[in-house]
């Protein structure tokens, strides 16, 4: 049985104390890479950066929502390596769940938005 691979994408508050806001979740199931990210939280952000800060972060989120530049693990660990000040992605880690829905929405739920 293949386990879920997830990786956690990142908004950089205040790089000198790493205070960051989760905004979404890459997943890797069945070779399968699947983006989501938390809009709600996306718009917290437009408060707390520029205007032209907050437009780069928007596009790139929304860009790899779209699976655009995300379709490899090669891809998700060289997101993970060269981040900039303004978002970052963790590293690509394992965990011990069947790669359903319902593990992946658990996964968002838990490290991004559990919403209302």
């Amino acid at each position: 049985m293949e386990t879920l691979r997830y990786s956690i994408i990142y908004a950089v508050i205040r790089s000198e104390i790493a205070e960051r806001l989760s905004l979404g979740l890459i997943t890797v199931a069945d070779g399968q890479v699947d983006v989501r990210y938390s809009d709600k939280k996306l718009r917290v952000l437009e408060s707390l950066y520029s205007p032209k800060d907050y437009q780069f972060i928007s596009k790139t989120i929304r860009s790899l929502y779209s699976n655009k530049n995300v379709n490899s693990v090669d891809t998700i660990n060289y997101l993970a390596r060269y981040s900039n000040n303004l978002m970052t992605v963790s590293q690509l880690q394992g965990i011990d769940l069947a790669p359903t829905k319902q593990s992946k929405d658990w996964l968002f739920r838990r490290y991004v938005y559990a919403g209302k």
